[in-house]
This record gives structure tokens, C-alpha cells and sequence, in this order.
């Protein structure tokens, strides 16, 4: 790479100099830290930032990290490559006309045009170097030499003098040239380095943008879905309120009716009393004994009059009511719970997969074990009690759910479709496969042979399988009247899944979820 090239890398694109203690944004460019912070504060109350040279956009003021290598290279190449006049180096003895030296003698610190180079001193002390003006830093401070060699082990430029007899005597050397080379080469890979490096930001960059993009698309999609939801489970919720309360309403309106049917009958039996009551009175005061007992008391044997039950009267039921609010929010919630997933999966069972000792029902959704069937040779079917579905996943976001026997032992879960159908390992007891066991009633999760055993148990007969095949996560779930999370396999999927399962004295029927 020639010199000017190397300076144009070098160059901050702001001041057209080389950098000046740069510093690095976050979309990957570099530029003098002064300059930078002038262009940064003209921006200030114009709603942002953005770079000078790619414009990427920056909400706050971007913060700046000072890029250590940067500085290091551009300060190496200032003292190896000062700037030069404006018109060049000019021959130091044409004092009359402006005339272009070729060469620079470090001996004599003077230019030379073509003219003079060719009568000037010949011996060695006369060193000739390309045009430059900058010759302090090329004789020995201590001798007054030329640097002619680079110090290996003290990395300093030294004289003959030195080498010879001064501090840096028996030391490993190398002429200037050849260090400077080699210096160069370095400095080539670290540019390339750099420009690499710089690619790989800005690529890396676009990358991250394209995944901003997603992030806000997939973030206007969940809460576009999250509002539905919630707005229908407001609906949902006002309709069970309302039914709820008019249930109340009308338990009240017909328990305070039955009580005002109640009190306009004791009123009018209290009526019937006091009449009761004058005509007993009556009675009561006539002193001759034949006139009492010769009375006719016909309709008054019944003194006492009637009497009303209390259960008769109706009472407001708040337990059925209640019983109904409650159903009501299940059903609610457990239809919040499939409609937010994804992909409810239609699961059906690949008969040609299926062992000797299992039957598989007609409408392929059930599999149940058996010692009496035989099916076709066929390389896809395994020789042990288990079966694969028809359907595969290879992207995207499934659920199905199964309803498992009480009695005997199972396995439900996944499996790659290049599982080895021949091999007489259960699914879950190799790479290719994650299941959920239960055996004697105990309940493990399986994968590569790796069992862990789970301490809950579980009432309910059905579980719930859901398969994030991009997020890498397989779920199970016992669904009981809530669901419940039972474990979740991470890892990263690599070939297309089935369902898959096994039996043994037990059954698995697939269940037909409704959206």
C-alpha cells in the first residue's frame, strides 16, 4: 500500500487530517475526538443525532470510546510520515528558482535537485534519502551519526556507534530499511485487520438493523394480538358479569316475592285469628254453665288456626351462582389459553411406523398396546412398542394434547425423523427423541439417555405438548382445572420432528383441541 493510500486510511473525514486522539461510534467510523464533539453539539436541539459519514440515526448523544489501536497506528505513521510543504521539498541550493529535489542528504540536512545530487559528495557518511524535510530525529542525539540500524532488543534507532561501542553494543540489530519494512508489514496486516474488522461492524451492523426491524414487526403483531385478546376477554368477562347479576337479580326478585306472598298471608291469617279470639272471648264471659256448654261450637274446634313453614320462603344461592361465575372464568381463561397459542397442531399417527406390539385405532389418533398384531415389513416401522406421527415439524409453533390410560407405562414426546427404527432403544433413551415417562407411577423427563425424575404428581390424564421449534423449546403440561407446567427441554432443533410415543399395557389417544 503506498504512503498516500495508507494516509487517506488514516485520515479523519471530518478535518481531511490523521487522526488526532480518535475515537470510534457505534456504527463502527472513527474520527478525531475534537472533531466529532463539534459536530455532535451543532446537532443538539434537532430532535437527534446522526454520523457525519453513514448517518446513522442516535436518539441520545452517542457515547464516544477512545480506540486505543487507532491512535497508536496514526501516531507511528505521523513520525515515520510527517507532512510534507504544500509545493514539496525544494532543492536547498537552487536559492534563485523554485526546483524539485529528488534526494535528501542527512549528512549535509540539505535537498537536492537532479543537478546537484549528481556533484555532491560521494563518500558514505553522505547518506541519500528520499525528499523530506524532517531530519531531527534522523542522527544518533549521543554520536551525531546517521541512524543507520534498528535496536531488536531495546526497540530504538541507533548509529554505528552504538552498535559498536555504546549501550546497545552485542545487541541483535537490523538496518533501518529492513525494520522499516518489516514495520510496514505489520502495520499492513493491522490496517487489513482493521478494514476487516470495520466490514464485519458494518455488516454486522445491517444485520442488527434487519433484527430491529423484526423485533418492532413481531412487537406490532403481539400487541395487536395481546389488545384483541384482552378486548375480547373484556367482552367475555361483561357477559358473564351481566349474566352472573341477572341470575343474582332474579334469585333476589323471586326470593323477596315468595317473602311478600308469606306476609300477605300471615296478615290475613292474623285476621282470622282476631275473629277467632272476639268469639272465643265471648264465650268465654257467659257465666251459666248450660247456655257455654250448650253453645255450638262448630267452627271453633280449630282455635289455634294454621301455621306457616319456614321453608316456604326462598333464599338467594350464592354457592351454584358462584359455582357458575367460576366455570364461567375457566372456560374463559382456558379459551385465553388456546388462543394465544400459535399453532394448534391436527396430530395424526403414521401406521407404517408403528411397532408389532401396538394397534392403532382407524381414525389414526390413538395407540394402544397389544402382544396380537402384525403389520407389514416396512423399513420406517420400529420393532419395539412405539410410533411416530404423520406430521412433521421442521419451523414454527405447534400444541396438541393427549389423554393417556391410568393403568401402565407410557412415553409421549418428540423425535427427529432419522431415528433409528431398528434399534430397540425407547425414545428419549438417545439423541434423536425428548420424552415425558411415567412408569409405576412415577414420572421422569428423558434425552440422550439423561433421565430426571419428577417430584409432582399428577391427577389429571391429559397433558398438553407445545413445541417452539425456532426457540428451541419443547414443554409439557398436565391439564388439570388449571393448566399446570410440568418441564421444558432447551436446546437447538436440527432435522424435522414428529410426535412420538410408547406403550406398554397403557394407551394414548391424540385429542382434538378446538381453537
Amino acid at each position: 500500500m503506498a504512503v498516500s493510500e495508507l494516509r487517506n486510511e488514516l485520515n479523519c473525514s471530518i478535518c481531511l487530517n490523521v487522526y488526532e486522539d480518535p475515537v470510534i461510534l457505534r456504527c463502527g467510523h472513527n474520527f478525531c475526538s475534537t472533531c466529532i464533539g463539534n459536530v455532535l453539539t451543532s446537532q443538539e436541539g434537532s430532535g437527534g443525532y446522526s454520523c457525519p459519514e453513514c448517518r446513522m440515526q442516535f436518539e441520545e448523544r452517542p457515547e464516544l470510546q477512545r480506540n486505543i489501536v487507532l491512535k497508536n497506528i496514526a501516531e507511528r505513521f505521523q513520525s515515520t510520515h510527517p507532512e510534507e510543504e504544500p509545493g514539496g521539498i525544494l532543492c536547498t541550493y537552487c536559492i534563485n528558482s523554485s526546483v524539485p529535489a529528488v534526494k535528501t542528504c542527512v549528512h549535509c540536512e540539505a535537498s537536492l535537485c537532479e543537478g546537484h545530487v549528481k556533484m555532491h559528495n560521494k563518500s558514505s557518511e553522505h547518506v541519500l534519502i528520499e525528499p523530506t524535510s524532517y531530519l531531527e530525529n534522523r542522527k544518533c542525539s549521543q554520536h551525531k551519526k546517521i541512524l543507520e540500524y534498528y535496536c531488536c532488543e531495546d526497540s530504538v534507532c541507533i548509529c554505528v556507534s552504538c552498535r559498536l561501542d555504546g549501550t546497545h553494543k552485542g545487541h541483535q540489530v537490523e538496518l533501518i530499511e529492513d525494520a522499516f519494512e518489516k514495520k510496514r508489514e505489520k502495520l499492513r496486516n493491522v490496517l487489513g485487520e482493521l478494514s476487516s474488522q470495520k466490514a464485519e461492524a458494518r455488516s454486522r451492523i445491517q444485520t442488527l438493523l434487519g433484527h430491529k426491524d423484526k423485533v418492532k414487526r413481531k412487537a406490532a403483531t403481539f400487541n395487536k394480538t395481546v389488545i384483541n385478546l384482552f378486548r375480547d376477554i373484556h367482552k367475555k368477562l361483561d357477559a358473564l358479569e351481566k349474566q352472573i347479576l341477572n341470575e343474582g337479580r332474579r334469585q333476589e326478585e323471586e326470593a323477596t316475592n315468595s317473602v311478600t306472598d308469606l306476609i300477605q298471608h300471615l296478615e290475613a291469617e292474623i285476621d282470622e285469628f282476631s275473629n277467632k279470639i272476639i268469639m272465643a272471648e265471648k264465650l268465654y264471659n257467659i257465666t251459666e254453665p248450660l247456655n257455654v256448654l250448650e253453645e255450638d261450637i262448630k267452627g271453633h274446634e280449630d282455635l289455634k288456626g294454621t301455621t306457616i313453614e319456614g321453608n316456604d320462603v326462598k333464599d338467594l344461592h350464592e354457592g351454584p351462582t358462584f359455582k357458575s361465575l367460576l366455570k364461567g372464568l375457566f372456560d374463559i381463561v382456558n379459551q385465553v389459553r388456546l388462543d394465544t397459542l400459535q399453532a394448534i397442531s391436527d396430530i395424526v399417527l403414521d401406521a407404517d411406523t408403528a411397532g408389532n406390539s401396538v394397534n392403532v385405532s382407524k381414525d389414526l389418533k390413538t395407540v394402544s398396546y397389544t402382544e396380537s398384531c402384525t403389520y407389514p415389513t416396512s423399513p420406517r416401522r420400529f420393532i419395539i412398542n412405539q410410533i411416530l406421527s404423520k406430521t412433521s415439524f421442521s419451523s414454527g409453533q405447534h400444541y396438541w394434547e393427549v389423554e393417556t390410560s391410568k393403568a401402565g407405562s407410557w412415553r409421549i414426546g418428540v423425535a427427529y425423523a432419522s431415528i433409528d427404527t431398528k434399534d430397540r432403544c425407547t425414545i428419549g433413551n438417545n439423541n434423536k427423541a425428548w420424552s415425558l415417562r411415567r412408569k409405576d407411577d412415577k414420572y421422569s423427563v428423558v434425552h440422550d439417555d439423561n433421565e430426571m425424575g419428577l417430584m409432582q404428581t399428577f391427577s389429571s390424564l391429559g397433558f398438553g405438548v407445545y413445541l417452539d421449534y425456532e426457540g428451541g423449546r419443547l414443554s409439557f403440561y398436565e391439564l388439570c382445572d388449571s393448566v399446570r407446567h410440568i418441564h421444558t427441554f432447551r436446546t437447538n432443533f436440527t432435522e424435522p420432528l414428529h410426535a412420538a410415543f410408547l406403550v406398554y399395557n397403557s394407551s394414548v389417544t391424540i385429542m382434538n383441541v378446538a381453537h
